[in-house]
């Protein structure tokens, strides 16, 4: 296998630290959620993870709406992923995730066949397919 790309982040303090990339562009202060009992006022793991996905899976969806003829302005795709933050029967904390991708110009069974084939090519998708839950919402207007 090819390796396309590679970056490195490092993160120090845990959920209350820091994380910077090896080129700089990412740095940020992290803080616990309010919700969880932190201080809020700075991202987490769980917006950053959300902001990744979100935007991998509209540029997975773009693709495939190329690939198959469609081509969309900037305001006509929006994805937007929720995720949230459990524990298990064995009281381990796991992820759960939601995405609602709304797409324009397109009928409901072209719009869900696009987002299926974006789900199948997009890396978060792959990456956790099979240990987290997904749930995905497909609006059309």
């Amino acid at each position: 296998m090819t390796i396309l790309y590679t970056t490195k982040v490092t993160a120090t303090g845990g959920r209350k630290g820091t994380i910077r990339s090896e080129d700089g562009i990412l740095d940020l202060k992290l803080a616990l959620p309010k919700e969880l009992g932190g201080m809020g006022g700075a991202t987490n793991p769980e917006q950053l993870f959300a902001g990744g996905y979100a935007a991998c899976f509209e540029n997975a969806l773009l693709r495939v709406a190329r690939e198959s003829g469609h081509r969309f302005a900037d305001g006509d795709v929006e994805v937007v992923a929720e995720i949230g933050l459990s524990r298990n029967e064995a009281d381990a904390f796991v992820l759960h995730a939601a995405l609602a991708i709304t797409l324009a110009g397109l009928d409901q069974a072209m719009a869900e066949q696009l987002v299926h084939g974006a789900d199948a090519i997009c890396p978060y998708s792959n990456a956790i397919r099979g240990n987290v839950d997904v749930t995905k919402t497909v609006r059309v207007r």
